[in-house]
C-alpha cells in the first residue's frame, strides 16, 4: 500500500485494449501503473498472425475513424504515419444465391431512402411493398427498450429485419436482431425514432438529407491493428505481466487487495485503486466478493457472450474469374450459409496488395449466436467450409494455398434487451466503491473507439478519488463511470 513519500498503485485487470488504453492514460497521472493479464499475451481481440508469409489481423481489423478515441490514441502513440484508409468500403448483401449492393443510405440496415433499397433488389415485391408502410403507419409504441427485430419489424416489416438489419447486427455482435437491444445497438436512432411516426424519416434526420460525407468511415494501420497494444503498453510506462491470473478481489482499510495466481502458490498485490477491464463474467465473479458489488456482480454475470471464428484464406490472383469487387459481402442467417461476412482484404486494404499482387487475402467471419455447433470442427474442417462458402458466393476455384482458423471463445458481449438499464445498475453499484472503476467492450460499445472511451472515464473516476483522498476530503459523494468527475 501507499507509504509516505510513495506514488499511489492503480492495478488495472485485464490487458486488452481498454485496459491498455487505461494504462497510457494514466501516464499523466503521478501514480504507479500494474497491468495484469491473465493469458499469454496482451491485446485481446487485436491480434497479428502469419498468412502465406504476410502478418495480418486476424482479430478486428479496422477502427471507426470518425470517433475520435481511437485514431488519437494511435497518434499520441507515435502511430499517426501507419495510419491507412481503405481503398473501398462498398459492400454487398450474398442474398438468394445473388450479390445484391448494399444500400449507401441506411443505419446498421434500417434504410433512409426506400427508393434506393427498391432498386438493391434485396427485398421481394411484397416485401418493399410492406417496407414502405413504415412511412404512413402511425408510430409505434415503445414502453422501455424493445429488440431490434420487434421495432424495425413493425415499421418496415421481416424482409428488411432478415435481409438488411441482422446481416449488419450479425457482423457486429454475432448477435439475432429478434434479442438485441433497439436502445443499445442503435442508440442514435432509437433517440431520434421518438420524434418522428417513421423510422426512416428518423435515418434521414440522422443521415442528413444529402449524400454521405466525405472521407473514410474506417481506418487501419498498415502494419495491422494487432501492433497497437505492445506499442501503448511500451508508451504506458506501467508495469505489464502476463500469465497473472487474478483470482480474487477484496476491500483494505486503506484500499484493494487482489490475489494473482493459482491457488497452490498465490500472490498478494496491495493497490489504491483497481480498474477492471475485464468481459462480463470475469468481472462479476472478482465483484462478488466485495461487500456491497453484488448488485454489479449479478448484472455483468447475467450479460451473454458470442463466440465466433475468423477463417483467413490466401488464394492466387489467377483463382478468381474476375477480381472481386468492394471490401466484401454479408450473408443474411435466414440463408442458413455458416459464414456470415467476409472480407476482400486485399482490395479493401490496398497496402495488402501491394506487397503481394500475386495473392487476394480474404478474411471469413463464422458464428453467431445459436450456431455454437459449426466452432465445434476441427480447424481443416472449418476452413474448408468457409472455402466452400466462399466458391459458391465468388466462383472462386481450387484450393487456398495457405488458410488459418483462428478461435474468438465468448469474445463478443450481447447488448440484449435492457442492456442500458444493466449497465446504469453496473455503474450505480461499481460507484459506490471507492477507488473502483470498470471498463472495456461489455458496456457502450464492442468497437475499438468505444473500448477507448470507457478506459478515459474510468481513469477520470479513478484519478479524481485519489486527488479526493490525497486532499482528506472524502465528503464527495462518488459518481459513476462516465462522469469525467466527481
Amino acid at each position: 500500500m501507499e507509504q509516505p513519500g510513495a506514488r499511489p498503485v492503480v492495478a488495472i485487470v485485464g490487458g486488452g485494449i481498454a485496459g491498455l488504453a487505461a494504462a497510457f492514460f494514466l501516464r499523466d497521472e503521478p501514480v504507479e501503473v500494474d497491468v495484469l493479464e491473465g493469458s499469454p499475451g496482451i491485446g485481446g481481440k487485436l491480434s497479428l498472425s502469419e498468412v502465406a508469409g504476410m502478418p495480418v489481423d486476424v482479430g478486428a481489423e479496422a477502427l471507426l475513424a470518425r470517433r475520435p478515441e481511437g485514431t488519437d490514441l494511435i497518434r499520441a502513440a507515435g502511430l499517426a504515419g501507419g495510419l491507412v484508409a481503405p481503398g473501398t468500403t462498398a459492400a454487398r448483401i450474398w442474398s438468394r444465391g445473388e450479390m445484391r449492393s448494399l444500400p449507401a443510405r441506411q443505419m446498421m440496415g434500417v434504410p433512409a431512402d426506400l427508393d434506393e433499397l427498391g432498386r438493391s433488389g434485396l427485398l421481394s415485391a411484397a416485401g418493399l411493398t410492406r417496407a414502405r408502410y413504415d412511412l404512413e403507419l402511425p408510430a409505434t409504441a415503445r414502453d422501455g427498450d424493445v429488440s431490434v427485430a420487434s421495432y424495425v419489424g413493425a415499421r418496415f416489416g421481416p424482409e428488411v429485419v432478415d435481409r438488411l438489419v441482422d446481416p449488419l447486427l450479425g457482423g457486429v455482435y454475432a448477435g439475432r436482431s429478434e434479442q438485441l437491444s433497439f436502445e443499445a445497438t442503435l442508440p442514435g436512432l432509437a433517440d431520434e425514432s421518438r420524434r418522428h411516426s417513421s423510422l426512416a424519416e428518423a435515418a434521414v434526420a440522422l443521415l442528413g438529407g444529402g449524400p454521405p460525407l466525405a472521407g473514410s468511415v474506417f481506418t487501419t494501420l498498415a502494419g495491422g491493428l494487432g501492433t497497437l497494444p505492445a506499442v501503448v503498453a511500451a508508451a504506458s510506462g506501467a508495469t505489464v505481466r502476463t500469465g497473472a491470473m487474478v483470482r480474487e478481489l477484496s476491500r483494505t482499510p486503506s484500499g484493494w487487495r487482489l490475489t494473482v495466481g493459482s491457488a497452490h502458490a498465490p500472490e498478494r498485490l496491495d493497490a489504491d485503486a483497481v480498474i477492471l477491464a475485464l468481459p462480463g463474467r470475469p468481472a462479476g465473479r472478482l465483484l462478488a466478493g466485495v461487500p456491497g458489488a453484488a448488485p454489479a456482480a449479478a448484472a455483468l454475470g447475467g450479460i451473454g457472450y458470442a463466440s465466433m471464428a475468423i477463417v483467413t484464406l490466401a488464394y492466387p490472383r489467377s483463382a478468381f474469374p474476375r477480381v472481386p469487387e468492394g471490401s466484401g459481402y454479408l450473408v443474411p442467417a435466414v440463408d442458413g450459409h455458416p459464414v456470415k461476412a467476409v472480407t476482400f482484404s486485399s482490395i479493401k486494404w490496398p497496402h495488402l496488395q501491394a506487397g503481394h499482387p500475386e495473392l487476394i487475402l480474404l478474411r471469413c467471419s463464422v458464428g453467431r449466436v445459436g450456431e455454437e455447433s459449426v466452432l465445434h470442427r476441427e480447424d481443416g474442417e472449418l476452413a474448408a467450409l468457409a472455402a466452400a462458402d466462399l466458391a459458391a458466393a465468388t466462383g472462386v476455384r481450387g484450393h487456398p494455398v495457405d488458410a488459418r482458423v483462428t478461435r474468438w471463445g465468448g469474445a463478443l458481449p450481447q447488448y440484449t434487451v435492457g442492456h442500458r438499464e444493466r449497465v446504469a445498475a453496473i455503474r450505480a453499484s461499481v460507484a459506490t466503491q471507492p477507488g473502483l472503476a470498470v471498463c472495456g467492450a461489455v458496456y457502450d460499445g464492442v468497437g475499438i473507439p468505444a473500448c477507448i472511451a470507457t478506459a478515459r472515464a474510468a481513469v477520470d473516476q479513478i484519478a479524481a478519488h485519489l486527488r479526493e483522498r490525497q486532499a482528506g476530503d472524502t465528503s464527495v459523494p462518488h459518481g459513476g463511470l462516465g462522469r469525467s468527475a466527481w
